[in-house]
């Protein structure tokens, strides 16, 4: 049996601002997009990516994030697969963060489990 590894880290801007939501047992669920940039040949190419958060991390992130702001992003990559009205079958990637760094206010925010007493993260 072979092992698998899924890890993402993305830093780029946010295109919209977060939207918050709650489950119905009080969980905090916030979803942005990022763009990231990317120069090659003279030419501009940008690349979106929707991103969800959870729990506290929602919280901080629909706080302290807003539109335009950069952030860097650490997570993992999943993949939504579904069926239209229409019976064709779609799949669109997002990355669930684990932690969000707040490049232009220098702040930090990651998941409970992830969290480490000794530096300033939420």
């Amino acid at each position: 049996m072979s092992a698998s590894f899924n890890k993402i880290i993305l830093m780029g801007n946010l295109t919209r601002d977060p939207e918050l939501k709650y489950t119905p047992s009080g969980t905090g669920i916030a979803e942005f997009s990022l763009a990231m940039n990317r120069k090659y040949q003279d030419k501009d190419e940008t690349t979106y990516i929707d991103v969800v958060t959870f729990g506290k991390l929602a919280e901080r992130v629909a706080e302290y994030c807003q539109k335009g702001k950069q952030v860097l992003v650490d997570g993992r990559l999943e993949q939504q697969r579904w069926e239209d009205s229409e019976g064709k079958k779609r799949s669109k990637h997002k990355v669930i963060a684990y932690g969000v760094t707040f490049l232009d206010g220098g702040r930090r925010a990651t998941s409970e489990e992830h969290a480490d007493a000794d530096d300033d993260r939420f």
